[in-house]
């Protein structure tokens, strides 16, 4: 899961241009390489601004090449590279990404479809889910590792279905892109990956702060073990099953992350924000340019920027308050109005002026509005790539 947050004005990620190149201008690859696997290593914490569009990826590139000469084979760039393919792979497969691309060490049908109310509360009992639960929903980010061991516990450990955790990581993630993020867990799942993604006590005990540390719990495991019980449906642990080392005291004693001992309450996910937009019908816009969630960039020199949000789409994936609230706030940077379109525009009118940035999230709801291609970093292969590295073998960095 490649890298991938809180409150805008001032939290963990102010929704601006100027915070995004001010976190690009601090950033040292050299530090990242060292230790990007750390929870507390050098990451860029960029994702969110490439997500939406506010920094592109041969922005990154090539301001990180200028400055630190970082070339095409760089541990960062392997990382843009992750993101690139993702995409790639959702152009080939289409929907298919939200589908099991081949069979994971059990058949779907052996893995549950709800996901239970200890691991949206935070209280498995187990000190490294329960902090990456938390952290999930204080900032809307969480570092790869994080992200990897959540899934992979939810997967291979409780036995719930990819795509149920995947669906419910997304809506908190300030950085949710449907592909990175569901192609991800499926990289996790062992569905479009060669093997399952499994973890142990001792992996996050390297990676992880103490407070993190899993001794004692269900993790606590040789890799034999645990890869047995991902593939044992009978192995399914109930929750908080084994001990709890180190998440909290005696009874009344609070935990310093999750603060009430009762665990933490999953943020509401929305389908329109809080804030009132006005509502338009697709047609009525015509000739504007479409400033979208995942293109917040200004319009073309002479254009006025109409931020969109399609009703359609966040009715199928809503998002959490503090998404909402940084993805306004990024688009009230760059536009001239911000509108609620409560339909799709039709195909087959005449635009002779405007348009938008295409993206996948919105190709199914935008059909009849002229596009630009979205800058690449990479020359995409002519033909489906199955593995990142088929893919990496067969691209190259299109922009220096």
């Amino acid at each position: 899961m490649p890298e991938r947050a809180a409150s805008p004005g001032g939290g963990d990620d102010p929704p601006s241009r100027a915070e995004a190149l001010r976190r690009l201008d601090v950033f040292r690859p050299a530090d990242y390489a060292r230790t990007r696997n750390h929870l507390e290593g050098a990451v860029s914490r960029l994702s969110p601004y490439v997500t939406h569009g506010i920094l592109s990826l041969p922005e990154i590139y090539q301001s990180l090449d200028r400055r630190d000469r970082i070339g095409p084979q760089h541990k960062f760039t392997y990382e843009l590279g992750w993101r690139e393919y993702f995409h790639f792979r959702w152009q080939s497969l289409g929907d298919g990404i939200f589908e099991s691309q081949r069979a994971g060490p059990l058949p779907d049908g052996a893995y549950s479809k709800d996901l239970p109310n200890d691991i949206r509360t935070g209280t498995t009992g187990v000190p490294v889910v329960d902090r990456a639960v938390a952290e999930l929903y204080r900032s809307g980010w969480l570092h790869n590792h994080a992200r990897m061991w959540l899934a992979s516990y939810l997967i291979h450990v409780r036995k719930i279905h990819w795509r149920v955790g995947a669906d419910w990581m997304v809506g908190h993630l300030l950085d949710g892109d449907l592909a990175s993020n569901h192609l991800s867990w499926q990289w996790v799942a062992g569905t479009d990956s060669h093997k399952p993604y499994l973890f142990n006590a001792e992996n996050v005990a390297r990676y992880a702060p103490p407070d993190w540390h899993s001794p004692g719990s269900v993790i606590d495991a040789r890799y034999e073990d645990l890869d047995a019980m991902a593939r044992d449906p009978s192995q399914r642990d109930a929750g908080g099953s084994r001990a709890r080392t180190g998440v909290r005291g005696p009874e009344g004693r609070s935990d310093p992350l999750l603060g009430d001992p009762s665990g933490v309450p999953e943020p509401a996910l929305m389908s329109r924000p809080e804030r009132t937009l006005p509502e338009v019908k697709g047609a009525d816009l015509t000739d504007q340019w479409l400033v979208h969630p995942w293109a917040i960039r200004p319009a073309p020199a002479g254009q006025s920027a109409v931020g969109i949000l399609v009703s359609a789409f966040h009715r199928t994936w809503p998002w959490s308050a503090r998404r909402w609230s940084f993805v306004l706030s990024a688009m009230d940077e760059v536009c001239d109005r911000i509108v609620w379109c409560v339909d799709e525009p039709p195909t087959g009118l005449d635009w002779t002026t405007g348009g938008m940035v295409a993206d996948p999230h919105l190709s199914a709801y935008l059909r009849g509005v002229p596009s630009v291609p979205p800058p690449r970093l990479f020359t995409w292969p002519d033909r489906e790539c199955r593995s990142f590295s088929a893919f990496w073998s067969r691209s190259s960095v299109a922009s220096r």
